[in-house]
């Protein structure tokens, strides 16, 4: 109790700087590998509180990562920084307002998310010093994550290999741990190729890629009654061979993004979409490609971990929001359908109250049924270090994900607020684990019975190459 109260006191007198960060990288939304400042920013930071600094980790140039204390056990803190396209806009507006039309925004809330995992590094770090304790925190800055699957080439090229324990968290509109669901995911593109030639004149003679891509696609929607209800399967035609359609199309692609429950379930599924796309291939007399550009692998949970940080959150409480962020929140609330409010509860297992705009609780273990999830690359961390996550409660109850309000709150009072709290949770469940090799002891074991044998398959195979600028998938 007195350590969690003392690491405590350590966010207390830093979280100004970090309310700063926070700021600026929403100010700066930059997407996948494309985070040169947003990193800089974080980089620089780092070595402002006397972290060891390593840049371009694992190859890409925007990942970084800093490292604190000698010996002991390694604690990772994962945080990210990553926007998405087309969500601008501007700060504490409950209207849709963008600030540069078609612009990024940070609509999954990590410029709080890497901010609030560096503020708990930086905590871990002077308690550390403060009581003279053997053990290291590293805090990882992630980009990508938004379909970029950073932690996976990260993982590949071996930057947890000694990593014991990894702690990260995400926002949302409700505090607790992570119910540990997720989709393992592969997003792939596939080339069809056929034969030129005039639409009407000698049709005959031509072999149409467009073809090919409809023809995947019906096929691939008739696969969907005979695969896992919990699976999922997206796609994007992204090159239709040209607005002509006088011309038999040479060229087609279509972008698939293939879900799972987990790791193994997905790779079956990819091999039979595969199968779909060399029978639509075979039909059209062209040929296919397919290229896999990012992966994501499920969640692995882990009992001991889990009930420790929510030990940890119930001793903390909710976050302390007061009316003004209640008043705030509850206008951004009137811009929501009551199906998004339902939603937002039932996500997390919760009974919706009436004129409730901020979370004043915390949700349970293993809370919500864990149908509505999507994927993260957390998993794939998850496969190679025990791994814990909590969700901070940062914006309006109903808030949609990837939406401009989730923007928009961004840089709240309430936002910061609970980025604070999901940083004192954070670090003070690192201190438990760095001065209790039990607990990380009781964690490995967890993780190894969870696993069982089964081996670990990167969904990213080693021939594929990060989706760098400058380097086109198409």
């Amino acid at each position: 109790m007195k350590s969690s109260v003392a690491i405590w006191d350590i966010i207390d007198a830093k979280r100004e700087i970090f309310f700063g960060l926070s700021d600026r990288i929403w100010d700066m939304p930059e997407t996948n590998y494309e985070e040169f400042r947003s990193s800089s920013e974080h980089a620089t930071l780092l070595e402002q509180e006397g972290f060891r600094v390593q840049r371009n980790l694992a190859g890409l140039p925007t990942a970084v990562m800093g490292e604190a204390g000698e010996g002991g056990p390694v604690i990772a803190i994962l945080g990210e920084f990553d926007a998405l396209p087309g969500l601008s806009q501007e700060a504490g507006v409950a209207e849709e307002r963008p600030v540069a039309a078609g612009g990024n925004g940070h609509g999954c809330g990590h410029n709080l998310l890497g901010s609030g995992s560096m503020l708990a590094a930086a905590a871990v770090k002077d308690y550390l010093a403060a009581n003279g304790l053997k053990g290291r925190v590293r805090y990882y800055g992630c980009p990508a994550e938004e379909g970029g699957s950073s932690k996976g080439f990260m993982v590949r090229a071996g930057v947890f290999d000694d990593v014991d324990i990894a702690i990260s968290w995400h926002p949302a509109a409700f505090a607790g741990v992570n119910n540990p669901i997720s989709l393992a995911c592969n997003e792939m593109n596939f080339h069809f190729s056929g034969r030129a030639s005039h639409a009407s004149a000698t049709p005959h003679l031509g072999r149409s890629a467009l073809d090919a891509v409809e023809l995947m696609n019906v096929g691939v929607n008739y696969m969907r009654e005979h695969m896992p209800s919990t699976a999922r399967v997206h796609y994007a035609i992204t090159d239709a061979g040209g607005a002509a359609p006088n011309v038999v199309q040479a060229r087609a692609t279509v972008r698939y993004l293939v879900r799972a429950r987990s790791l193994p379930e997905l790779l079956g599924l990819v091999a039979r979409v595969k199968k779909v796309a060399e029978g639509a291939a075979l039909m059209t007399e062209t040929t296919v490609r397919s290229e896999i550009i990012s992966g994501d692998a499920n969640l692995i949970g882990n009992v001991p971990l889990e009930e420790l940080m929510f030990a940890h959150l119930e001793r903390l409480g909710p976050p302390s929001f007061d009316r003004a962020d209640h008043e705030i929140a509850a206008k951004f609330q009137e811009t929501y359908s009551k199906e998004d409010i339902a939603a937002s509860y039932g996500r997390f297992g919760l009974t919706p109250k009436k004129g409730q705009a901020l979370c004043d609780t915390i949700f349970p273990l293993n809370a919500g049924d864990g149908t509505l999830v999507g994927s993260t690359d957390v998993g794939t961390v998850s496969w190679v270090v025990p791994t814990v996550q909590m969700r901070g409660a940062t914006y309006a109850i109903g808030t949609p994900g990837h939406s401009w309000q989730l923007v928009a709150q961004g840089k709240l009072p309430a936002a910061h607020k609970g980025m604070e709290h999901a940083a004192k949770v954070m670090a003070s469940t690192a201190i438990d684990l760095i001065g209790n090799p039990a607990l990380i002891e009781a964690a490995k074991a967890d993780h190894e019975a969870r696993l069982d044998g089964v081996p670990f398959v990167n969904p990213i195979p080693d021939d594929v190459d990060p989706p760098l600028p400058g380097k086109r998938h198409d």
